[in-house]
């Protein structure tokens, strides 16, 4: 979090003797910002109405990015499968997920989240937790190509980037900050105010 210009310069090791905030000023501003960015920590996307179906909502503020949460809940449901299934389920698994995320990693118009996040990642813990489990020589080989294909996958998703095209015909696209992004802001303005009183007053 960036510390106003003002009070990172008198906080700066370059003023001898007062430089270093004590430990417990420290530990009390880290809480703060946790506490200041836990509603949207994990959205990953901006909070307005258009990215809605984008992120989940718990409670009046809070809000978890989907296809983060279809994965984990994908990921932790493959991992039980992974314990029973055979090496053919394994190795299957692997080929279904690559086939799957290949078929939509270019298409024009996004799948559900569903099948896109939640599906292959059961398919590939399934893999990996199978080769964790049995160590024989197709369930270790399973086990590395899903390793191998996710972190791949995962690349050429990093490389093609988020879908912005909500913000590219959204109204608000030149008001900085738009309606998605302000609740985002004023939470960071806020925490700035407290945490830089508290490093005047160490």
């Amino acid at each position: 979090m960036k510390i106003p210009r003002d009070i990172a310069k008198r906080a700066s090791p370059a003023n001898a003797g007062r430089a270093a905030l004590p430990k417990a000023v420290r530990r009390k501003i880290d809480r703060l910002s946790r506490a200041a960015h836990r509603f949207h920590r994990f959205a990953h996307h901006p909070l307005c109405d258009r990215y809605a179906g984008e992120v989940v909502r718990i409670g009046a503020r809070t809000r978890l990015c989907r296809g983060c949460t279809y994965a984990v809940l994908g990921g932790l449901a493959g991992g039980v499968l992974g314990i029973i299934a055979t090496d053919a389920i394994a190795i299957a698994s692997v080929i279904a997920a690559v086939v799957l995320i290949g078929a939509t990693l270019y298409a024009k118009r996004r799948p559900s989240k569903l099948v896109t996040r939640l599906l292959p990642a059961a398919l590939f813990a399934l893999a990996l937790a199978h080769g964790a489990v049995a160590r024989a020589p197709l369930a270790l080989a399973a086990a590395f190509a899903a390793a191998t294909s996710a972190g791949g996958l995962r690349f050429l998703y990093g490389r093609r980037g988020a879908d912005r095209t909500p913000c590219m015909t959204c109204p608000e696209r030149e008001r900085q900050p738009c309606s998605g992004l302000r609740p985002i802001l004023s939470r960071e303005r806020a925490f700035q105010r407290v945490a830089g009183s508290w490093i005047l007053r160490r």
